[in-house]
């Protein structure tokens, strides 16, 4: 699967697409809340995250994981869990975001940068 970088918005539409090579209705997201960008579409979201350090000089106490599910919308559209946000140097102990301010910041870069 092809990792993505979004630092435009795209639509739901392509998410969908994203989801269909992938998982299905789910796609996987790491969003760097530093620089309000995310990669999509990786197989896991260590490679996604990965990839933003590698492309856009992410740091890993700005990057979370999370699963978009393109089915749903509101509060169940995004789910805050994953391996790569166990981050005890950084007081995150669990898979999920567990700082509701971080959450807060990830609902907007993905609203920002998915739309309807």
């Amino acid at each position: 699967m092809d990792i993505k970088i979004v630092k435009e918005p795209i639509n739901k539409d392509e998410l969908r697409e994203i989801a269909k090579a992938g998982f299905g209705n789910v796609v996987k997201a790491v969003v760097d809340i530093r620089f309000g960008v995310m990669a999509v579409g990786g197989e896991l979201h260590a490679d996604e995250e990965v990839s933003l350090v590698e492309h856009e000089g992410s740091e890993r106490e700005n990057t979370w994981g999370i699963n978009l599910y393109t089915e749903k919308s509101g509060d169940e559209f995004i789910e805050f869990n994953s391996m790569v946000n166990i981050k005890p140097a950084f007081g995150n102990r669990s898979r999920e975001v567990e700082n509701l301010a971080v959450r807060e910041q990830i609902t907007t870069i993905v609203h920002k940068l998915i739309k309807p």
